[in-house]
Formats: structure tokens, C-alpha cells, sequence
């Protein structure tokens, strides 16, 4: 009897039916996470103190004026220079926009017009809040797929734990839009790499980072140690 026979007589194997239901399984929790994607996050100017059941908030850290700025330079300066500093979130987002990329180029008369990119994920100037022990970092993300384009939100929240001999960001919980990607291992990678570590940073910061003796973070102060 031919296996197309046996299985009109017999129906489907187990083998199939088992592969079906993976199959159903796999896309559902992808619908799933793309409909949280795009799920809008609720801003807020302080965390709710009744949150709604599956609604996600988004608080963001103070911005910076031209005092804090100047502040958040002399900082950066003495840091680069090896000493201990400790840093506000607005001085943090100080530094932030100033390293922000700059708009392309016009010619005389014509307005300024953003950069475009031709990237399928493009990010946004982050923003950083300090809070109960914990910072936690937003970005803007915008995806291109199709010609069609989404804005979304990723942010991040978690401490500093030392990896080998360097000090790195350990987000506890990561969301992309209204999805907790920290549940969906190869999201959260993905999200890690393409936009957590791919911010900018500064390379007077980036080459006086390895030499820290400690990192922690009290009320709303980041302290970075040097030895």
C-alpha cells in the first residue's frame, strides 16, 4: 500500500499532527508578540499608583538645561581624566543629546533635513531614569519593513554587574513597544545587540570605562568609582 493510501485510510501520523501543532504553537506567539509590539505604552509623568493589567508605562528621566549641561561636562572631563564622578539622570541626557548625530547637511537658504537611514531598525537619542535602585534606559526605535515604517518604544531597566574586568548595563526586564522580550530569548538578544549596545558612546568615556573600581547606583545618582 503507498504511504499517500495508508495515510487517506489511517489519517495523518503522529509525526505530523505533533508538527502541526508546533507549527500553530510558533505562530501564535508571534502574532502574539507582534500585536504587543504595537501595542501604544502609556507615558507617564510619575508610575501609576493603581497600574492597569497589561498596560505598559513609560516614565521618562529629567532632561537637562544649559546649567546641568555645562555640569555634565565638567564631569565628563574629570572622568576621562580617571577620577570618581557621580552623575545625575538629566546630566546623563545631557551628554546624551550633545552626542546625539547631527541633522545632514543644507545648502545656503534650504532648511536642515534629519538624516535618513537605510537601516531596517533605526534608533532614536536615548533617554535614562534613575530610579529605586535601578536605571532604566528608553529608545526610540523605528522599523522599516516593506516600505511600511512603525514607531516604537524599546526601554530597559536593570544594574551594573561586572562581566571579566569590565563593568556592563544587566537589564533585569527589556520591552519593545508592549512585549516583555526579556521572555522571548531570541528577541532579547536581538534587542541587546541591535539596540542597547549600539548607542554611541563618546570615545574619552568609552576608553576610561575599563578602569573603574566600582559602579552602583543611590536613589537617583549613578556612581561610577575610579581606583
Amino acid at each position: 500500500m503507498s504511504s499517500k493510501l495508508h495515510r487517506a485510510v489511517n489519517g495523518p501520523g503522529w509525526g505530523e499532527v505533533l508538527l502541526g501543532a508546533l507549527l500553530s504553537l510558533v505562530l501564535g506567539i508571534v502574532i502574539g508578540a507582534v500585536l504587543l509590539v504595537i501595542k501604544p505604552v502609556v507615558t507617564a509623568k510619575q508610575p501609576p499608583k493603581q497600574p492597569v493589567a497589561g498596560t505598559v508605562y513609560y516614565v521618562e528621566g529629567l532632561r537637562g538645561d544649559s546649567m546641568k549641561a555645562r555640569t555634565a561636562l565638567a564631569k565628563r572631563k574629570a572622568f576621562a581624566e580617571g577620577k570618581s564622578v557621580s552623575v545625575t539622570e538629566d546630566e546623563i541626557n545631557s551628554l546624551a543629546a550633545a552626542s546625539a548625530a547631527p541633522v545632514s547637511a543644507a545648502k545656503p537658504g534650504e532648511k536642515a533635513a534629519p538624516a535618513q537611514s537605510s537601516e531596517a531598525v533605526a534608533t532614536g537619542t536615548p533617554n535614562v531614569r534613575i530610579h529605586d535602585g535601578a536605571l532604566q534606559i528608553g529608545v526610540p526605535v523605528t522599523v522599516h519593513v516593506f516600505g511600511l515604517e512603525q514607531k516604537v518604544l524599546a526601554q530597559a531597566r536593570g544594574d551594573f554587574e561586572k562581566d571579566g574586568d569590565v563593568f556592563t548595563y544587566d537589564p533585569k526586564e527589556i520591552y519593545l513597544g508592549s512585549c516583555p522580550v526579556q521572555r522571548l530569548p531570541f528577541l532579547s538578544s536581538y534587542i541587546r545587540s541591535k539596540v542597547l549596545a549600539s548607542q554611541k558612546i563618546p570615545e574619552d568615556i568609552a576608553a576610561a570605562w575599563p578602569k573603574l573600581a566600582a559602579v552602583s547606583i543611590e536613589g537617583n545618582t549613578l556612581k561610577l568609582e575610579m581606583p
